[in-house]
C-alpha cells in the first residue's frame, strides 16, 4: 500500500453481475484512485471513506432511474457525500456505482480491454466525487484533460482520442 492508499479506506462491494476476482478489483480500484488524487491535487479529510458497489446494469438501471430520471442502464453513476466546493473530501467521500454489462459492451465497441476500460470509468467515477464535472464544455474540456493525465500515468491510452489519428473530438459519451 503507499501513501496515498493510507489516506483514504475503500470499501468495495460486489453486489452483482460477471466480474473479476474482488481482489483484483481492490487493486485496481485502490490505483486508479492513488493516481487520481496525485494528480487532480485531491485533498482529503483524515479518515477519508470511498464505497466502490460493482453491480449489474437491472440495478444501476433502477438508481439511474431513482437519482437521475433516466430508466436505463448506465457505466457508472457517482454520489458525493462530500458538499460541492469543499476544500477537502472526506470523511465520507461518497459512492461509485459500476455496471459489468455495461462496461463490457463498451469495452468491445471501443476495442479497448475491459480493465482498461473499467479503471477509465472509476477515474471517471471519483472526479466526479472531487467536484468535477462534464455539463459545460471548459468543465468537459478540464475533466477530460484531468483523466488523460491520469490513464496515461497508469499506462492506458487516451480514451477520448480519435483511434484514426491518436488526436481529435472526443468520442460521444455515455449519458451520464
Amino acid at each position: 500500500m503507499n501513501a496515498l492508499s493510507e489516506e483514504i479506506a475503500i470499501d468495495v462491494i460486489v453486489e452483482a453481475g460477471d466480474w473479476p476476482e474482488e481482489e483484483t478489483l481492490c487493486a485496481l480500484v485502490e490505483r486508479a484512485v492513488d493516481v487520481a488524487i496525485d494528480v487532480a491535487g485531491v485533498r482529503l479529510a483524515q479518515g477519508a471513506e470511498l464505497a466502490v458497489l460493482f453491480t449489474d446494469d437491472a440495478h444501476i438501471a433502477r438508481l439511474n432511474a431513482d437519482w437521475r430520471d433516466k430508466p436505463k442502464p448506465t457505466n457508472v453513476l457517482s454520489f458525493p457525500a462530500t458538499p460541492a466546493g469543499s476544500a477537502r473530501l472526506g470523511p465520507l467521500v461518497g459512492d461509485i456505482v459500476l455496471a459489468g454489462e455495461t462496461i463490457r459492451a463498451e469495452a468491445g465497441d471501443q476495442g479497448v480491454s475491459f480493465e482498461a476500460h473499467l479503471t477509465h470509468l472509476v477515474v471517471h467515477g471519483f472526479l466526479h466525487l472531487a467536484g468535477h464535472d462534464h455539463i459545460e464544455d471548459d468543465e468537459a474540456e478540464r475533466m477530460e484533460r484531468l483523466e488523460t493525465a491520469i490513464l496515461a500515468r497508469l499506462g492506458i491510452a487516451d480514451p477520448y482520442a480519435d483511434p484514426a489519428t491518436g488526436e481529435g473530438d472526443p468520442p460521444d459519451e455515455n449519458d451520464e
